[in-house]
């Protein structure tokens, strides 16, 4: 599948848990609603970290994928 287009970027490589998703929650309120982050990681604790937050805090997770022990994800922002 391509990736999809996105408003802004993440790079949370090299972090572990819980920095990816800390950093994911404040990055996520610079863009407005219905806009699309992309966040790589390489930490495998945000392939259940991301999901999570994302149902909880009401965010699309549009699309996910691990390529080469990195985790990419692109996430629609929600209201």
């Amino acid at each position: 599948m391509e990736q999809p287009e996105h408003d802004a970027e993440l790079d949370a490589r090299g972090l572990f848990c819980p920095e990816p998703v800390m950093l994911l929650h404040n990055r996520i309120v610079d863009i407005s609603v219905g806009g699309v982050l992309k966040v790589v990681a390489t930490d495998p604790s945000t392939t259940r970290d991301i999901p999570r937050f994302c149902q909880f805090l009401n965010h699309e997770l549009m699309y996910s994928a691990e390529d080469d022990q990195e985790f990419v994800y692109f996430i629609r922002r929600g209201e």
